[in-house]
C-alpha cells in the first residue's frame, strides 16, 4: 500500500497531525503518519524530530488536499 501513497502535508507535532487524522476520518479517508520515533519517544522537536508527515492514498489525495486547504482558511 505504501508505494501508493502522496504526501499530503507536513505538520510539527503529534497534536496537529491527530487532529488532521481524525478530520480526514470523519470523510471516511485514511492516513499514515510517518515521523521519526525519538522525536516522539523524548518530546524532541529541534532538527526535524517533530515533524509529522500525513500521507493518503493516491486516489484519496485531491479529496483530503480539498478537506486540509478548507480547515486552513477557516483558522
Amino acid at each position: 500500500m505504501e508505494s501508493h501513497l502522496k504526501k499530503l502535508i507536513v505538520v510539527e507535532g503529534m497534536v496537529e497531525s491527530e487532529i488532521i487524522k481524525s478530520k480526514l476520518a470523519s470523510f471516511d479517508i485514511p492516513c499514515i503518519m510517518q515521523f521519526e520515533t525519538a522525536g516522539r519517544l523524548y518530546g524532541i522537536t529541534m532538527n526535524g524530530l517533530g515533524k509529522v508527515k500525513i500521507m493518503v492514498t493516491a486516489e484519496d489525495y485531491e479529496k483530503a488536499k480539498e478537506i486540509i486547504s478548507t480547515e486552513k482558511e477557516m483558522k
